[in-house]
């Protein structure tokens, strides 16, 4: 039987609706575009509830550089508003419909509840550290609100924080306030070519500690770097740099840039044109876009250890990678299994990290919790969390790991 839509056209029928369910016990599947579905463990729900219906942008002012939009907003419209003020989101959220094979429309309260960042947060920070306030409605239907439009106003900020990246495990969002940026006068991006894994991770350490403000530093080895712009690259592996800002700093700054780099290997410059879309297509994971459902991780570690994390993999199993934030994500597409255990392992041998399988059959997703690796101390603080929250757990049952099976119609 198809679970039941509920898409409230307004904040207070959200939290009448989740009280109703809280009463009847009545389980939710959260989800503003459902663009990123295939995320997490299956989530077993009577009914799903939506953002689509909580649409508009409540507030902008320019000047302030501060925007209020409601959660089931599309991006697309936020993008058009601050583009035709000169302004931009700096964490560049990506699109990751085409990685997932999911339709639907990205939101912004989606970017948010799933912290969704691109390549620019090497320097601009993350989607949460760019959100000043929320408001949300609670498992018991209780309408919160944390933070405020000011960005002075730490009011309620850890609370913000927690929110962004819950994947609606912690309340249903209804509105964001959040900060933009003017936007870059002017970008620019060099390649340096032919390094491996490992001389591009130094590469990318020395041109970061340069004055000259990289803020896009990527690694495409050898079978990726084809499968962007239409293998317009140089040939072989290519380690990319993006420089943003007035035209003249930028156009100073290159040429700095590219003076160091040339020492250690073939610099090129990517056509005005083209680079945008290539930063795009890094942040979008467009070479992992293959209509498959092979298994893919997101992993979060330090920049110079996230080569030999791969290298150790490939011992062991056949995989794809290739690195962004200056090697601090890595993107790793398996050809078989997840290798949940080995990339636990690997990651503990090598200071920590954090990975998120963003794709996988949903049977292999119903047999992993979503992030690894999965630390007691953390599940608990996310569980006393949960349910300080969502008491009746009725929010995205199970999509973070496998819960105990409830008894039928308990």
């Amino acid at each position: 039987m198809t679970a039941a839509l509920l898409a409230p056209a307004s904040e207070e029928e959200a939290a009448r609706l989740v009280a109703e369910c809280a009463l009847r016990n009545t389980r939710l599947r959260l989800c503003g575009g459902g663009t990123r579905s295939g995320f997490g463990n299956r989530v077993n729900a009577e009914a799903t509830l939506s953002s689509r219906g909580l649409s508009g942008i409540v507030a902008y002012d320019p000047a302030e550089m501060v925007l209020t939009a409601k959660a089931g907003t599309p991006m697309a419209e936020i993008e058009a508003a601050v583009a035709e003020a000169g302004q931009a989101l700096a964490f560049e959220p990506p699109d990751h419909r085409a990685l997932m094979a999911t339709s639907g429309t990205p939101t912004i309260g989606g970017v948010f509840a799933s912290n969704a960042s691109g390549p620019r947060r090497l320097l601009a920070g993350a989607a949460r550290d760019h959100l000043l306030g929320l408001r949300f409605v609670n498992g018991r239907g209780e309408i919160i609100k944390a933070g405020g439009r000011v960005m002075k106003n730490v009011t309620g900020l850890d609370l913000v924080k927690l929110l962004a990246g819950s994947f609606g495990t912690l309340g249903f969002l209804t509105e964001v306030t959040f900060k933009v940026m003017p936007r870059p006068r002017a970008s620019a991006c060099l390649v340096l070519s032919g390094l491996d894994d490992g001389a591009a991770a130094r590469a990318m350490a020395a041109a970061m500690a340069l004055p000259v403000e990289v803020n896009g530093a990527a690694h495409l080895p050898e079978l990726v770097s084809p499968r962007l712009i239409a293998g317009r690259l140089p040939a072989g592996p290519a380690t990319i740099f993006r420089l943003e800002g007035l035209p003249a700093s930028v156009s100073e700054r290159l040429e700095k840039l590219a003076w160091v780099l040339g020492r250690l290997g073939p610099v090129s410059r990517v056509e005005d044109g083209e680079s945008a879309s290539l930063w795009q297509a890094v942040g979008d994971v467009m070479p992992f876009a293959d209509g498959t459902e092979k298994p893919v991780w997101r992993v979060s570690m330090a920049p110079m250890r996230g080569h030999e994390l791969v290298a150790g993999l490939r011992l062991h199993a056949a995989i794809d990678a290739f690195y962004d934030w200056q090697g601090g994500l890595v993107w790793m597409r398996m050809e078989e299994e997840p290798e949940a255990g080995l990339i636990r392992a690997g990651l503990a041998a090598l200071g920590g990290g954090h990975a998120s399988l963003l794709r996988a059959t949903s049977s292999i997703r119903n047999g992993l919790a979503a992030f690894q690796p999965e630390t007691a101390g953390v599940a608990l603080l996310s569980e006393r969390l949960r349910r300080s929250l969502d008491p009746a757990g009725i929010f995205n049952p199970g999509l973070m790991h496998r819960p105990a099976d409830r008894a039928e119609g308990a």
